[in-house]
């Protein structure tokens, strides 16, 4: 491990969020000595950011823990066109009052992660619509698209993939790296901005901007990406059984938040309590030591957590006395989620698909086939069953972990 004179990248290092960075030697003198305004971008797709975007949330919030100026992008402009980075296809584009309304709705989110403010270390929200929808198509090609070249555009992995692929990749799209390196160079001219920070993916994206900031006008400009996190059986951060891990309460109730976290793979707790939580790391590598049936208490503390976090510490206890009486005692909770039956007839498969804990019918059967259902406790053998309710809810579970309320 490399030994950095700052706290900002002594301490991204330490917790592993350290990919690639431009001139890591640069960038550790400069916050050694001064605050270092850095920014992240995200484009509001959703009303809500879910777990995929939480490590670079994380990544703002250790900015400023470490006495640095958190700068959260909204993408109100690239978000009418789209990050084509890694991805299969274009993405739909939105409609412009979509856009507004998912930027009024994820900005709460950051307010939970972050101080916003007028001091130094202060964290501010900028809306890169604000000089993007101002510019003028002619003046923008003749100052800035000539300092990017085409071949080398084609040569970012990103771009690559889709034509690899013979997957079409429109010209607006296309803009998106030009537009995003704009950001980059916009910010340190407004914002006095030193630093932008981003997954993987973003790489090129990124080094795109700190050329440009260099070229336009002499300023030395540094990026940062974290690893690509994956679960230690390979599997995508944050894709469950029952969907993208939504980071606002009216997305995901704040029980199935907590039993996302509980339900870690003992292999991956270590790591997630380093970039998940604020825990020391001496008790975080005191908890990833715990073998066995032990590891659980480890996976309850980052459950709590985390869920403290995002969603505050009276929904943390909430889901987590929720926990305990689902699973030592048996009953049924108020923060688990439910499902309210019309005429208190359903049959199970569509029990199951209400719920959450089936993407479709067909999965459903194959969770009951496989033994995997529950009704109060009793295994569901037969997938054309009909559930009558009465006065009192039941419980249908899905393995283990996912547990659900149905009522009339």
């Amino acid at each position: 491990m490399t030994d950095y004179r700052s706290d900002l990248l002594r301490l991204l290092s330490t917790r592993g969020y350290i990919h690639q960075i431009t001139d890591a030697a640069a960038l550790d003198a400069l916050a050694a000595r001064s605050v270092v305004p850095g920014y992240i971008g995200f484009d509001p797709t959703a009303p809500s950011l879910h777990v995929g975007s939480l490590v670079q949330i994380m990544l703002l919030r250790r900015l400023q823990q470490t006495g640095h100026k958190p700068i959260v992008l909204m993408g109100g402009g690239t978000g009418k066109i789209g990050d084509p980075s890694f991805k299969d296809e274009a993405r739909k584009l939105l409609a412009e009052d979509g856009i507004k309304a998912n930027v009024a709705s994820i900005k709460r989110i950051f307010e939970r992660f972050l101080t916003f403010g007028d001091g130094p270390s202060d964290a501010v929200m900028l809306d890169n619509a604000e000089w993007l929808d101002a510019l003028e198509y002619i003046p923008f090609l003749r100052e800035v698209g000539q300092h990017f070249s085409v071949n080398r555009m084609l040569s970012f992995d990103s771009v690559k993939l889709r034509l690899d692929r013979e997957q079409s990749l429109s010209f607006l799209e296309f803009n998106y790296m030009i537009l995003q390196a704009y950001d980059f160079r916009e910010l340190a001219q407004r914002a006095g901005c030193r630093l932008q920070m981003g997954g993987s993916d973003q790489w090129g994206n990124i080094v795109n901007g700190v050329e440009l900031a260099r070229r336009m006008d002499g300023t030395e400009v540094f990026g940062v990406t974290t690893p690509l996190i994956t679960t230690a059986d390979g599997g995508k951060m944050g894709k469950t059984m029952a969907g993208a891990v939504w980071l606002h309460e009216d997305q995901l109730p704040s029980y199935d938040y907590w039993q996302f976290w509980r339900n870690t793979d003992d292999r991956d707790v270590g790591r997630f309590l380093r970039l998940f939580t604020d825990l020391p790391l001496d008790e975080i590598a005191r908890l990833e030591r715990l073998e066995g049936a032990e590891i659980n208490e480890a996976k309850k503390m980052l459950a709590d957590a985390a869920t403290v976090m995002c969603r505050g510490a009276v929904a943390a206890a909430a889901a987590a006395e929720t926990a305990r009486k689902t699973f030592e005692e048996g009953a049924t909770g108020d923060a688990l989620p439910r499902h309210t039956v019309p005429g208190g007839e359903i049959g199970v498969v569509d029990a199951l698909v209400a719920l959450g804990f089936a993407a479709s019918k067909g999965e459903a059967r194959r969770l009951i086939k496989g033994g995997g259902a529950r009704l109060d406790g009793e295994k569901v053998a037969d997938d054309t069953a009909v559930i009558c309710l009465g006065d009192q809810p039941m419980r249908l579970s899905a393995g283990k972990k996912h547990h659900g309320l149905l009522t009339r």
